[in-house]
């Protein structure tokens, strides 16, 4: 499964849609998201803006279970 076929299952999941992740992203029209989507193209910080909009957190999870989440320290200050 793509990053972005998650991304998409998130979205649904959470009720949220396309275009509110278009204003979160910071881009200018639905299409420019679309072809991220297509394209699969995803940076760390998208996925954490993705997170933040569906109200989740991301994070890395160990064999043992323990997690390290991950944050944006831009939007921390």
């Amino acid at each position: 499964m793509s990053v972005s076929d998650v991304i998409k299952g998130l979205l649904a999941m959470s009720g949220k849609k396309q275009a509110e992740l278009t204003s979160v992203l910071g881009m200018s029209s639905n299409q420019a998201v679309n072809n991220k989507i297509r394209k699969n193209s995803w940076f760390a910080s998208d996925l954490l803006k993705v997170a933040e909009l569906c109200g989740c957190k991301l994070a890395f999870v160990m064999p043992d279970g323990q997690c390290i989440y991950l944050s944006d320290d831009e939007q921390e200050k």
